[in-house]
């Protein structure tokens, strides 16, 4: 399997949960700007030119962050990292894969994003990250709240929504959240923090790219 992937995009989450699953797997990098990798160009491999895309050893390729997160749970299902299929617990945990992939993931993306700047997953001015603080945080406080009573968001053991989750929480602390104000969520992503595959997965994508010119990250 190939994995495309742009350092700190949504991508991240199925990077994580390769590792977790102990699945083989390369990596490709993209230049979401310049559409480029080292192959070409990327819109030969998915026309719709985000990441992350998944390409299987038969040539196949899967795109959209929660469908890939699904299907690299189901090659490793000793891992756990979703519940058997055909569970009522299964069909909660793709209640959260959709939600973070709805209602989460794409209120971080403000019009600006589609104003010329094809690279930029995140707003770079003042005032679109004030908006998307705005449209956010009720969904970050809902979360919140579902998680003061389990360590992870289907139950004790992680999962693929919390790649997912883990993924969404560092765009927040990028456009400066404090997630302190949100202690379940904040306990929630020092956790995760911690597991060797996340850890691995930091190391090896690195800073995604600043939000302003005079922003150091």
């Amino acid at each position: 399997m190939i994995l495309f992937y742009a350092a700190g995009a949504s991508s991240q989450a199925p990077h994580i949960l390769l590792r977790e699953a102990g699945l083989n797997f390369q990596l490709e990098k993209v230049d979401l700007a310049t559409h480029c990798w080292s192959g070409g160009d990327y819109r030969t491999i998915n026309q719709k030119a985000c990441v992350p895309a998944l390409k299987l050893d038969d040539g196949d390729v899967l795109t959209e962050c929660a469908v890939i997160l699904q299907f690299i749970a189901d090659q490793a299902p000793s891992y756990r990292l979703l519940p058997p299929k055909d569970t009522r617990e299964r069909y909660h945990a793709l209640e959260w894969l959709n939600f973070i992939s709805t209602e989460i993931h794409k209120n971080f993306i403000t019009s600006e994003r589609h104003g010329g700047v094809a690279a930029n997953f995140l707003s770079k001015t003042l005032q679109g990250q004030a908006l998307t603080r705005l449209q956010v945080m009720p969904r970050l406080e809902y979360v919140d709240s579902r998680l003061t009573s389990s360590r992870y968001l289907a139950g004790e053991h992680f999962s693929a929504p919390d790649a997912y989750l883990y993924t969404i929480l560092n765009w927040a602390r990028r456009l400066g959240i404090d997630l302190a104000q949100l202690p379940a969520l904040q306990d929630f992503f020092e956790r995760v923090s911690e597991r060797p595959a996340v850890q691995e997965t930091m190391q090896i994508e690195g800073a995604p790219h600043a939000l302003l010119e005079h922003n150091s990250e």
